[in-house]
């Protein structure tokens, strides 16, 4: 004896393989916000700024630069030297433009010094649209 195919009656949808794409599509965008918070050095501890701007809507062009309390240069957790660092800003402005903004995210503890040279290669690399990132209140 041959079996018979189910059949589903009129307007009976199997909701099954929606189901499944929806649950695969929110793992993705749990993984993926996980991500972008994970590119930041947890080790620059950021000054408070509490009366500062809130950054609204960030960029998708925004090249986040950050320095440490040593004055190590870093994007993404990795550590660049000065021409590393203006060959990447190089680049960004080709692509870009100058209008590409760049964030500076200083430790609290970092020396002027350190941020003024990530700020000269800035303008070196022919990028004038310059924010410093900081807290709006304790964590």
């Amino acid at each position: 004896m041959a079996k018979k195919a189910r059949t589903l009656p009129d307007g009976e949808l199997n909701m099954t393989p929606m189901i499944d794409i929806v649950f695969q599509l929110i793992i993705f965008f749990v993984v993926t916000a996980d991500m972008a918070n994970k590119a930041n050095d947890t080790l620059v501890s950021m000054a408070m700024a509490p009366n500062g701007a809130v950054e609204e809507q960030q960029d998708p062009r925004t090249v986040t630069v950050d320095v440490d309390k040593k004055g190590k240069i870093s994007i993404a957790k990795v550590d660049l030297s000065e021409g590393q660092l203006l060959t990447i800003l190089n680049k960004a402005r080709k692509e870009s433009g100058q209008g590409t903004p760049v964030v500076i995210r200083g430790d609290e503890k970092a020396e002027h010094e350190s941020i003024r040279r990530v700020m000269d290669i800035c303008g070196k690399a022919g990028l004038w649209k310059l924010r410093f990132a900081a807290l709006k209140e304790k964590a």
